[in-house]
């Protein structure tokens, strides 16, 4: 994996987000899993299997549904769709691995039990520029 990702959001079948790692903070990230969570719903009404992929502005959005789940990413508009989708797929990979079915069924609506999660992924997530600059000087 190399940091192809800007933003992930991970959100339940209710919408809510679990997990979310982004770049720019403007947007809540609580609407935003709701408005994708409906967009799906929407999809998966007119189509078999739901929104894959779509372009806002500069970017290229990317979502997997997996176990309930979906798994949304964004990229820079010149990373091609295959490499976001696979990128995304080893994110989800990597959190089922590191979240059991036990846990992911127990679960309390406390998101702080994914907060380390950033760190088991941060080879898939594009760095920011202080984060860039902290590396170098």
């Amino acid at each position: 994996m190399v940091n192809v990702l800007q933003d992930i959001w991970i959100i339940n079948d209710g919408g809510i987000v679990m997990f979310h790692h982004t770049f720019d903070d403007k947007m809540d990230e609580q609407l935003f899993g709701g408005l994708l969570s409906a967009l799906n719903s929407f999809a998966e009404e007119l189509s078999r299997g739901g929104l894959k992929y779509f372009e806002l502005g500069e970017r290229n959005y990317t979502i997997l549904k997996r176990a309930g789940y979906l798994f949304v990413a964004n990229a820079a508009r010149n990373v091609k769709p295959k490499r976001m989708s696979q990128e995304l797929h080893d994110v989800c990979e990597i959190f089922f691995n590191l979240y059991s079915e036990e846990i992911l069924n127990s679960w309390n609506s406390d998101v702080s039990i994914f907060f380390d999660f950033e760190k088991q992924i941060e080879n898939s997530l594009e760095k920011t520029m202080s984060e860039f600059k902290r590396a170098f000087w």
